[in-house]
């Protein structure tokens, strides 16, 4: 999902005029090395905090580094110092080589990293977070790495890529909304209630298919950008799964090993899929030339 925030940005920038495909790369580097770090952060603070302890849900659908005893709080620090570090040297040779207009998104960016597990997201504001970051600051940023400038437009653009996204975490926080009541982590879902989350994450689903066709008329996206909506499709299976409540355990033709993860699994095929033929539809416009207005 953060290459394809980036790689939207990116060929938004190709379409526009010339581009810079070393700044370009640098910055899709930065964003999946910040991605990990923040990944592994998650990991880390949840567990220090005694979140992630025990039956909790995150310990049943993957593997935990700290809880498996796989590594070492400390060896875990390492990790994150690692890729936290070239992630913030990323930032710093875009700011060397573009100017200070790349400072406020990557600081903006780094800022709801850090912050993300604590106490963005106990206080409700972590999908908000997410949906900034997928959307407006990645392939914004993204777009700025490439062409030197910023463009609101291309923001936008992006933020709608990242509703299809945000649906994933959404869904998760969705799946393990009572794990999180009992440990008082307050997440969107939790403050909202099941019913209430469930079609806030349906919103998402479907306003990406409203706002294509508009900015396709609007002369803002190519009109191979249509292409995406050939995920339709995906969003409507989406759609039907989550107007119902979740099943008491895993139904016979559910994968075993994606379960307990249900909503967030439907959203996550819909968001790969939509991105997918996203990329696919700016590529063709690319090729053929189509017209696209980014100012």
């Amino acid at each position: 999902m953060t290459f394809c925030s980036a790689a939207v940005g990116g060929l938004l920038a190709l379409m526009n005029g010339p581009v810079d495909p070393i700044a370009w790369f640098v910055c899709l580097a930065g964003l999946l090395l910040a991605h990990a770090t923040n990944n592994q952060l998650n990991d880390f603070t949840d567990s220090a905090l005694g979140i992630d302890k025990d039956d909790y849900f995150r310990n049943r659908y993957g593997t935990h580094v700290l809880e498996d005893e796989l590594l070492t709080r400390q060896q875990l620090l390492v990790s994150i110092a690692i890729t936290g570090t070239a992630a913030l040297l990323a930032g710093l040779w875009l700011v060397l080589r573009i100017g200070s207009v790349v400072l406020w998104p990557w600081a903006a960016g780094a800022l709801l990293l850090l912050f993300y597990t604590y106490p963005l997201k106990k206080l409700g504001l972590g999908e908000i977070a997410v949906l900034l970051v997928w959307g407006p600051l990645m392939t914004g940023g993204s777009y700025l790495a490439a062409a030197g400038t910023w463009s609101t437009w291309v923001a936008c653009i992006g933020t709608i890529y990242a509703l299809a996204a945000t649906t994933v975490i959404f869904g998760k926080h969705i799946d393990k909304r009572t794990f999180d009541q009992e440990k008082n982590v307050r997440t969107l879902p939790v403050r909202l209630g099941s019913a209430r989350a469930r079609y806030a994450a349906i919103a998402m689903l479907v306003l990406p298919y409203l706002a294509i066709p508009l900015l396709v008329a609007l002369a803002r996206l190519p009109w191979p950008s249509l292409l995406a909506m050939v995920a339709l499709p995906d969003a409507v299976r989406a759609i039907r799964v989550y107007r119902r409540a979740p099943p008491d355990q895993c139904p016979p033709d559910y994968p075993s090993e994606t379960w307990p993860l249900w909503y967030s699994a439907f959203a996550f095929v819909h968001a790969r899929n939509f991105g997918l033929y996203l990329l696919a539809g700016l590529t063709l416009a690319w090729i053929v030339g189509a017209p696209f207005n980014a100012r």
